[in-house]
């Protein structure tokens, strides 16, 4: 959490420049680094039914002692636990969103994060010096599964925020359609489009350990009869052909435009004639985005894009003249009222 400061010091550091705020920026990741240790090391679920002293902790969780009761006061320093009577016990905040028990808990997203920036950020500047990625990035996630378990319940939950919206701004696909999700392991997005039309037959295609969750989820959604799931790259496997809907979700910025524009040449060929492609996206400069939280992330995600996979945060221009060169009509941008970050770009094959 940010460090906590009274509106004058607040002043010292951020308006005034009295103070270096940089200073706070790294005792703010001092914070990201604690919590993300914490939640691995399994603090604040020790902690879910009440507080407790710190011996006990550490006998729950098997670790040392005194390192954990460090780690444990600077927790409390951050708001993350409070500490009274020789006890520490989980501050309202962390029990309403880092505990993995609660739906929409936001411990998934920490601990992803947590190690993409402590294990691949530590060369940021060799990328940024030689203009590319230091190592493969979805190679690195299928090696730590329970990472990509994260990131893949990460990307699940988004769609079970987003996929409602969405699916009111893309037009409805021809009865008897077939739909193909490229990345979409997850199938969130891809249930959601088959329990909107009970006729569309669905393929994902995605890396073996993305596909595990989509599996749950079709098998729980009773879809397996209509959802064939795919293991294979995107970039080299063949597609097929005689679709009426793919979606991109979330999986271009991941490319360098080379990639980008050879993926949707390979689209366009596996889509029928006034098929449709859809793709979700966190765009890059858009007017519409107010500064705040949502336009600091993209901005961050865009680097983080470029270092571990070579890609970034697209503005809706870059991606309307990939689409059109792929051979796709004039591409369409929708806003979505639930994502300050998310839009949809939508094109036709001509």
């Amino acid at each position: 959490m940010p460090v906590p400061l009274s509106p004058e010091v607040l002043r010292a550091f951020i308006e005034s420049d009295e103070a270096p705020s940089a200073h706070l920026d790294m005792l703010n990741a001092i914070s990201f680094r604690t919590a993300g240790a914490g939640l691995r090391l399994g603090v604040f679920e020790a902690l879910a039914d009440g507080p407790l002293p710190v011996t006990t902790i550490a006998e729950r969780v098997g670790v040392d002692p005194l390192g954990l009761r460090l780690l444990l006061d600077a927790l409390v320093g951050f708001n993350y636990l409070t500490h009274t009577d020789g006890t520490y016990a989980n501050s309202a905040n962390t029990t309403r969103w880092l505990l993995r028990s609660v739906p929409d808990s936001f411990a998934p997203v920490l601990s992803f994060w947590s190690t993409v920036l402590t294990e691949l950020w530590g060369d940021l500047e060799s990328s940024i010096r030689q203009g590319g990625p230091t190592g493969d990035f979805y190679a690195w996630l299928e090696r730590r599964p329970e990472t990509l378990r994260d990131f893949q319940t990460m990307l699940r939950r988004l769609s079970g925020w987003l996929a409602e919206e969405v699916i009111t701004l893309v037009p409805a696909p021809p009865a008897n359609g077939r739909l193909l999700d490229l990345g979409g392991g997850h199938a969130g997005y891809t249930a959601a489009f088959c329990a909107a039309y009970p006729q569309l037959r669905a393929t994902v295609l995605d890396l073996p350990g993305a596909l595990a969750q989509g599996r749950a989820v079709v098998d729980t959604a009773g879809l397996a009869d209509r959802v064939e799931l795919r293991p294979g790259d995107l970039l080299t496997a063949d597609l097929g052909t005689g679709y009426d809907l793919v979606l991109l979700f979330n999986i271009v910025h991941g490319y360098d435009e080379r990639q980008v524009a050879a993926l949707l040449d390979r689209v366009a060929a596996a889509l029928n004639p006034g098929g449709r492609v859809v793709l979700l996206e966190p765009l890059a400069e858009v007017p519409q985005r107010p500064p705040g939280v949502a336009d600091a992330f993209v901005r961050a995600f865009s680097l983080n894009l470029f270092h571990t996979q070579g890609g970034r945060a697209y503005a809706f221009d870059e991606l309307a003249k990939l689409l059109t060169e792929a051979g796709f009509d004039e591409p369409e941008e929708r806003m979505l009222t639930r994502s300050d970050a998310d839009h949809l770009v939508l094109a036709t094959r001509a």
